[in-house]
C-alpha cells in the first residue's frame, strides 16, 4: 500500500494590531502653538523694551545731535580701542598660560585648569575690587610703599587711568580664552609633539610649527567673544572710578542718569546694540569654523 501524504493544516493569519484610537484632526495641536508661548516671552521681554529704545531714538533730531557731539565720538574711540587692546592682551596671557598648563607638568595642574570654570562664573567689579585692594590709592601695594620709604603717598596710581581699566579687563577676561584653548590641546596629538622634538626642534620652534596651527580656531573664537564682552563691559570702567575714560555704556549712563537726556542715550544704546550683534555675527562664524 502506498502511504497517504499527511494532510497539511492551513497556517492561522498572525493576530490584527489593535486599531489605535482616531484623535481626529480636531484634537491635534498646531505646531506653531508650541512655539507661540517662548516667542510672546522673548517679545514681552526683550523685543518690546528694545522696541521703545529704537522709538526713543528716533526723536527728530537726535542722532545729528548725537553724532556731531564730541563726546560721543570720544567715547566710541575709546570704547574700541580699549576692547582691541583688551583682546590682544587676553589672546596673549591666555595663550601663554594656557600652553604652560596643558604641556608644563606641575602639582596641581589638573586643579588650576578646573579652577578657571568657577573664575568664569566671578562678576566683574569682584576683579576690579580685588584689584583696588592691592593697587588702589589707599591699597596695599602703596602701604607697604609709604610704610617703607615714609612718602606721603605711593606711585601705584594707575587704576584711575585707562591702563587701569585696561588691566581689570585683560585680568577678567582672559579665562574666557583660557578655556576653548585648553579644550583644544586636549584634543591635540602628543605625537606629532614627540616627532617634533627627536628631530631636533626646539620648544620655541615646536609651539610656532605645530601648536600654533591647531590653536588658532580656538584663538579665535575665543578673542571673538571677549572682544564682544568687552565693548559692552560696564561694571569694571564704573568701579574702577577712572577718570576721563568714558564708553558707550558709561555714555549711556551718563545720559539718561545723570543728564535724564533719554533721546541721546537710547541713540548710544542702538549705536552699541548694533556693533554687538554684528560682532556677535562674526563670533558665531568664527565659533561655527572652530568646531568644525
Amino acid at each position: 500500500m502506498e502511504a497517504q501524504p499527511a494532510e497539511r493544516r492551513p497556517v492561522p493569519p498572525p493576530p490584527a494590531a489593535p486599531a489605535r484610537p482616531d484623535r481626529g484632526p480636531g484634537r491635534r495641536v498646531p505646531t506653531w502653538l508650541w512655539a507661540a508661548p517662548p516667542v510672546l516671552a522673548l517679545a514681552v521681554v526683550f523685543l518690546y523694551p528694545l522696541a521703545l529704545v529704537v522709538k526713543e531714538s528716533l526723536a527728530p533730531g537726535a542722532y545729528a545731535q548725537v553724532f556731531a557731539s564730541a563726546s560721543f565720538r570720544d567715547a566710541l574711540v575709546t570704547t574700541v580701542w580699549l576692547a582691541a587692546a583688551a583682546t590682544a592682551g587676553c589672546l596673549v596671557l591666555g595663550f601663554v598660560l594656557a600652553l604652560v598648563i596643558a604641556f608644563v607638568p606641575f602639582p596641581g595642574g589638573k586643579a588650576v585648569a578646573k579652577s578657571f570654570d568657577v573664575f568664569l562664573s566671578f562678576p566683574s567689579f569682584l576683579i576690579t575690587l580685588a584689584l583696588l585692594f592691592l593697587y588702589g590709592t589707599v591699597g596695599m601695594a602703596n602701604g607697604v610703599w609709604t610704610d617703607v620709604t615714609g612718602a606721603a603717598e605711593g606711585p601705584f596710581q594707575f587704576l584711575t587711568t585707562p591702563w587701569g581699566v585696561l588691566l581689570a579687563e585683560i585680568t577678567y577676561f582672559t579665562p574666557f580664552v583660557m578655556r576653548p584653548l585648553l579644550a583644544a590641546f586636549s584634543q591635540l596629538d602628543t605625537a606629532q609633539l614627540e616627532v617634533a622634538s627627536s628631530l631636533g626642534a626646539r620648544p620655541l620652534r615646536i609651539v610656532r610649527r605645530v601648536i600654533l596651527p591647531e590653536a588658532l580656531p580656538a584663538l579665535a573664537a575665543g578673542g571673538s567673544l571677549v572682544l564682544v564682552l568687552c565693548l559692552n563691559e560696564f561694571g569694571i570702567v564704573l568701579f574702577t572710578g577712572a577718570k576721563g575714560v568714558t564708553t558707550l555704556p558709561m555714555l549711556v549712563y551718563g545720559k539718561a542718569i545723570l543728564e535724564s537726556d533719554y533721546a541721546a542715550a537710547c541713540v548710544v544704546a542702538v549705536v552699541n546694540v548694533l556693533i554687538s550683534v554684528g560682532l556677535h555675527a562674526l563670533y558665531r562664524v568664527v565659533s561655527r569654523r572652530a568646531g568644525a
